[in-house]
């Protein structure tokens, strides 16, 4: 394979490998880590293993509750009233850049 500018390497086998995804988290557990190096960067092949895949409760993505002064940041840098920007940083996830960013282009529309 190195004539084709690829090259293999086994890692072993993973105790866990956590793939996370908007709205569910993959769990391999025992499964053979393989990584195969190209040109164009390196690459990961999972092989085996038991899968365990869980769904995102709404309870962990409504368990953030922003802090007053973040409000109150948000909504001054937004020029918007506090309930949005508690909303928009819940959104957010609590990223107040991208909090402030979205209320922003929000507004210019």
């Amino acid at each position: 394979m190195s004539s084709l500018g690829l090259s293999m390497e086994e890692l072993g086998q993973a105790r866990e490998v956590l793939i996370d995804l908007e709205g569910k988290t993959i769990r391999i557990r025992g499964a053979n880590v393989i990584a195969v190096n190209t040109q164009a960067g390196r690459m990961y092949q999972i092989v085996g293993g038991e899968e365990v895949e869980e769904a995102q409760t709404k309870t962990e993505i409504a368990a953030y509750e922003p802090n007053q002064e973040d409000v109150a940041l948000v909504a001054s840098q937004a020029e918007v009233s506090l309930d949005e920007a508690r909303q928009a940083l819940i959104d957010a996830g609590g990223d107040l850049a991208r909090a402030i960013l979205n209320l922003r282009m929000k507004r210019t529309g």
